[in-house]
């Protein structure tokens, strides 16, 4: 029987609330949207900076996160030229930690094939580039042990559709022929790297004395074993480079660190636009405060009549505790829509995949009710201790 009866006031409490909004009207409807856009805010700004720190981070990923690349600049003589070739298997064997390792040597070409020219990268480099950047022959092959002194080329992928090149066609580079053995397929921009596969033509680095006079190593790339610790191999790969290549200072990046480092500045970025989102809501909070203090003061008859008809404090507390709760729960709904809205529109604009932030809706959601209720609650009981005569009086 209290179960029921405690069911039929819950009930009469909540029609009451909703009607009493209704009569509110306009007044409601402004409090309902200062909560939703706050929570707008908040869910939109999250996914915002989330899907930007996924882009970013996804630009450096591509390299992979066992990967060391070193670069070569002058010693405080600066006399000593760069190296001109690398013993990779020397340096795997001083070095077991290292699984592959190939140089990288860049000299900016007009390659001709049949009357058409572009722009690119010509590439020298070793067979070891293959799995270290995880390459994808889409036909023929890629360079070999075998082709050091043979005038072979593979090319990216933009670079075989601008040319119309395929296995077998020849491609003039500064008054050299190469034949083309192997297209690449094609792949995103590292900013790591120096080079682009897709704009770029690969050939043996032995040859690029064809193309330079005195050519030289501008980086060396090495792929190290999942279990090996980078820092470690990085600061052992500096030593021996540095021992090898006499008179040379080398810089050997760690990408690994770099995407942590990216994923870090990223998370702080997020919760940055999560607190501006934020300030906005606790405006919609005192919105709804106003409203509920405005209601209460209209209503003090009301409030004294329920009073004297035998109403409980705590029901006068429930009845505007839960008009703030309809307001919050609606606003935060409406809100949680608009925002996932407003930041789908903003990434597609921008050209990234969406990707949801798992935590941004039940955070901004929280958030709104956790608002919404603590604003609410000071006006519901500021009505519940409201005196009886004192309201009755009330003009």
């Amino acid at each position: 029987m209290d179960k029921d009866r405690q069911s039929a006031t819950l009930h009469w409490v909540w029609r009451d609330a909703l009607d009493s909004l209704r009569l509110l009207g306009r007044r409601a409807w402004l409090a309902l949207l200062g909560i939703a856009v706050g929570c707008a805010a908040i869910i939109a700004l999250i996914n915002i900076g989330h899907n930007a720190a996924v882009e970013s981070i996804n630009a450096f990923k591509g390299l992979g996160t066992n990967t060391l690349v070193a670069s070569f600049r002058p010693g405080p003589e600066n006399l000593a030229t760069a190296p001109m070739t690398l013993n990779g298997p020397a340096l795997t064997a001083t070095l077991p930690e290292i699984q592959h390792a190939a140089p990288l040597t860049l000299y900016s070409s007009h390659p001709h094939h049949a009357g058409t020219s572009m722009d690119a990268a010509i590439v020298g480099t070793s067979p070891e580039l293959l799995p270290i950047l995880e390459l994808q022959v889409t036909q023929g092959r890629f360079l070999s042990d075998f082709d050091r002194e043979s005038t072979y080329a593979v090319v990216g992928s933009r670079v075989a559709q601008d040319l119309g090149l395929m296995p077998g066609n020849w491609l003039q580079i500064a008054g050299y022929l190469f034949e083309v053995i192997g297209i690449i397929a094609s792949q995103p921009r590292n900013p790591l790297l120096p080079v682009t596969p897709d704009d770029s033509v690969f050939v043996p680095i032995e040859g690029m004395r064809r193309l330079l006079s005195a050519p030289q190593i501008g980086n060396i790339v090495a792929r190290v074993h999942d279990s090996a610790p980078l820092a470690r191999v990085a600061d052992d790969m500096t030593t021996y480079l540095e021992r090898t290549f006499e008179n040379r200072e080398v810089d050997v990046q760690i990408p690994k660190l770099l995407i942590e480092g990216i994923a870090h500045q990223a998370s702080t970025f997020t919760y940055l636009l999560a607190g501006m989102g934020g300030i906005s809501l606790l405006v919609g909070g005192v919105g709804v405060m106003n409203v509920m203090f405005m209601n209460v003061i209209e209503r003090r008859r009301e409030i004294g009549v329920r009073l004297a008809l035998g109403a409980r404090a705590r029901d006068i507390r429930n009845l505007f505790l839960f008009e703030a709760i309809v307001l919050s729960v609606t606003g935060a709904l409406l809100g949680a829509a608009l925002g996932l809205g407003a930041a789908y529109a903003f990434v597609r604009f921008s050209g990234w995949a969406f990707n949801l932030s798992v935590l941004s809706l039940p955070l901004g959601i929280l958030c709104s009710l956790g608002v919404g209720l603590f604003f609410g609650l000071y006006p519901a009981l500021t009505a519940s201790r409201l005196p009886p005569v004192s309201a009755l009086r009330d003009d």
